[in-house]
């Protein structure tokens, strides 16, 4: 099913979406991978303000390339996820609400995905070119020393995603698989 969501993706949104929901969202994501995820959670750790408020965010593991003329930024393809498995419970802890990458999570990420009402969605692989036309808007917001991995806010329109975890642990990964072995 195609479903419209606009950000701040709250929890109540979040229990409206289901594994294998095609989304198309409109709003302000961030962007951040490993590097950045790092410094967030060193941060936490330290007890101090992180530079992004995270609550009903959503954060897009991307390192785009730069833009075009007359573009807000270049190709936007998505990081492989589990890189930012290690620092995503404590930022769902926070508030983060929504992640968008792509492949598979740990089982440490799925129970806090569970636990604090989350989403994990995927973008397309090898579609970086047309993942980059949603965006509207890009603006540096921290870390600018990690180039394209710094933290930035992107405005976007009809940013297409895959619902792959839901907020009960339902596993788009493994619930294809399964229908896909049944159909043999």
């Amino acid at each position: 099913m195609e479903k419209r969501i606009t950000t701040p993706l709250t929890k109540e949104k979040v229990k409206e979406l289901k594994a294998g929901d095609s989304v198309l969202i409109t709003g302000t994501i961030y962007t951040a991978r490993d590097a950045a995820h790092k410094r967030l959670v060193e941060l936490l750790d330290k007890g101090e303000e992180l530079p992004i408020d995270v609550k009903d965010e959503i954060i897009y593991y991307v390192g785009p390339t730069p833009a075009k003329p007359g573009q807000a930024i270049g190709s936007a393809g998505p990081t492989t996820s589990y890189r930012m498995d290690p620092y995503s419970p404590k930022l769902l802890e926070k508030g983060l609400t929504g992640m968008i990458g792509k492949g598979l999570r740990g089982e440490e990420v799925i129970a806090s995905i569970k636990e604090n009402t989350g989403v994990y969605f995927a973008a397309i692989g090898g579609a970086a070119a047309l993942i980059g036309k949603s965006v509207v808007k890009s603006e540096l917001v921290a870390y600018e020393d990690l180039g394209a991995e710094a933290i930035r806010r992107l405005e976007v329109v009809d940013f297409p995603v895959v619902v792959v975890l839901d907020c009960e642990g339902n596993n788009l990964y493994e619930i294809g698989q399964q229908q896909y072995l049944q159909s043999l």
